[in-house]
Parts: C-alpha cells; sequence; structure tokens
C-alpha cells in the first residue's frame, strides 16, 4: 500500500468496474449482428444518396433544356421574330385578363343590385 496526501491508503493497479465473465460466444455474436445492421444501414443510406443523385441530375437535364429554349427565343427575338410559344403566352394572359375584367364587373353588379334593393 502507498500513503497519498491525507493519510488515504492507496492500492496499485486497474480502477473501475471488474470486467464481468461474459461468455465469448455470446459477446461474438452481438458482435456480429452488429456488424450486419451496421453494413445494411450503410446499403440503406447510399441507396438513398443514389436516388438523390439522380433525381438531381434528371432536374439538371430538364432546366438545361429549358435554359436552351429561353436563349433559341431570344435569339429569334433579336431577328425580329416572336416564337409561336411567346405569341400564345400573351394571347393567353389577354383572355385571362379580360375573363377576370368581366368577372370583376359581373360581381360589381351584384353588389350593386343588392345595395338598392333593401
Amino acid at each position: 500500500h502507498f500513503q497519498v496526501g491525507g493519510g488515504k491508503v492507496k492500492k496499485p493497479g486497474k480502477r473501475g468496474r471488474k470486467p464481468a465473465k461474459i461468455d465469448l460466444k455470446a459477446k461474438l455474436e452481438r458482435s456480429r449482428q452488429s456488424a450486419r445492421e451496421c453494413r445494411a444501414r450503410k446499403k440503406l443510406r447510399y441507396q438513398y444518396l443514389e436516388e438523390l443523385v439522380s433525381s438531381r441530375e434528371r432536374a439538371i437535364c430538364a432546366l438545361r433544356e429549358e435554359l436552351e429554349m429561353y436563349k433559341q427565343w431570344c435569339v429569334a427575338m433579336d431577328q425580329g421574330k416572336i416564337p409561336s410559344e411567346i405569341k400564345a403566352l400573351l394571347t393567353g394572359e389577354e383572355q385571362g385578363k379580360a375573363q377576370q375584367n368581366s368577372a370583376r364587373i359581373a360581381k360589381a353588379g351584384k353588389t350593386e343590385a343588392n345595395g338598392s334593393n333593401p
């Protein structure tokens, strides 16, 4: 025994709990099971990441095609031509505005009619 500071006796050797007598076969089986679960989680994680990458690649391709279409529209408009898609958009917006205005007028007429008849 060694004396330390305030008269306490300190024993040489390891500190902490003594390892329990664990069955070696059970310990190995738990280790194997843990490794199987780890590999399964890793496989799922890689599948998820691969799906994510492929979906992002598809989105990139779609955006590149859209960008190319807009570039072609700009080139056509620089040459004084209006692409048919833009004409359709413009006429669609004009028709939409006309429908909205007629709906507003109809609503206004109904409220005025209701307000004048008590």
